[in-house]
């Protein structure tokens, strides 16, 4: 077991109208991990979670900007420590499994991830678009970077000091637990799966997921980060298609012009060259895409490694 004595840790919750499970969380939190920093951000709130998470010894502070990723965003900014425990404020996440995930991180792994999919998540959650939706971007992830990660969508994570702090917050809010997972897997980062036991929001607290909406930011999140994380088989396979269509179509116009010794169809020969044209500008814009993106990969490597060595 790591010794944790010294060791800094933040708990950090994000909350939205959490007030009939926010005190249960901290409290249970606090029990969990007795010298830990309990954190709630209030992302503008209309109901008592402040103040409550205040009268239990919480440190709460305000996130204007609406969207869990602003929070995560400003959460990564503001705190330092050295070990770093998220979760949510709907109590739907066991606390008593964050020691364990800390020692992890301490053992040196970069994240550490809660899997609900491998225990009760299926049977508890009564949503089965939401069951669905894991499904669909565990296999499109997994299959893209040929990974093996069971939850990819799970809100309860533990990181690392470098990690929190060299990694890049863009997604604005609930995709960003994809948005993490598909960045560690770019940077071959050190990931560990611990499964914990979840169950679904209790009477009285409402879920504030879009299970479309959201749904449509998630997918397009993961479009968004192969586009940018494997440039060369997004663009790449884009040029493939629109070269293989162009030359399809010029060889149909060679075999008339074979036959009848006459071009017939010079729109279709144009549109042809054109789309073979296409196809090339695009391979070639995914290999110089590729590039840059192995280049950021080695910078993000170098913070990794020497940005907070003398931390």
């Amino acid at each position: 077991m790591p010794d944790n004595s010294n060791v800094s840790v933040a708990v950090l919750l994000p909350c939205y109208n959490e007030e009939v499970t926010i005190g249960k969380v901290v409290r249970d939190f606090k029990a969990a991990l007795p010298n830990a920093d309990i954190y709630v951000y209030d992302n503008n709130s209309t109901d008592h979670t402040a103040e409550i998470a205040t009268s239990e010894g919480a440190i709460v502070r305000k996130e204007p900007r609406q969207g869990k990723g602003n929070v995560i965003r400003a959460m990564f900014e503001d705190i330092d420590a050295d070990v770093y425990v998220m979760s949510d404020g709907d109590d739907t996440y066991p606390a008593d499994a964050a020691p364990a995930m800390v020692d992890k991180v301490l053992e040196g792994y970069d994240m550490v991830i809660g899997d609900r999919l491998s225990s009760t998540y299926f049977q508890e959650n009564k949503r089965p678009f939401h069951n669905f939706g894991n499904r669909l971007v565990r296999g499109s992830i997994n299959g893209l970077f040929h990974a093996n990660v069971t939850d990819i969508m799970t809100g309860y994570r533990a990181f690392s000091f470098t990690f929190v702090k060299t990694y890049p917050v863009l997604s604005r809010g609930f995709e960003v637990e994809t948005e993490m997972t598909i960045h560690s897997l770019n940077n071959n980062l050190r990931l560990f799966e611990m499964p914990i036991q979840y169950r679904d929001r209790p009477a009285g607290s409402v879920s504030k997921l879009d299970t479309v909406g959201d749904g449509i930011k998630v997918m397009s999140t993961i479009f968004r980060m192969i586009r940018e994380y494997k440039p060369l088989p997004f663009f790449g396979g884009l040029g493939a298609i629109l070269g293989i269509i162009g030359i399809v179509l010029c060889g149909s116009v060679t075999v008339d012009f074979w036959h009848t010794g006459v071009v017939a169809r010079f729109p279709t020969l144009i549109g042809a060259v054109m789309l073979v044209i296409a196809g090339l500008l695009l391979f070639i814009t995914g290999i110089i895409l590729d590039v840059m993106a192995k280049n950021d990969r080695i910078t993000s490597e170098f913070l990794r490694t020497f940005g907070f060595v003398l931390r």
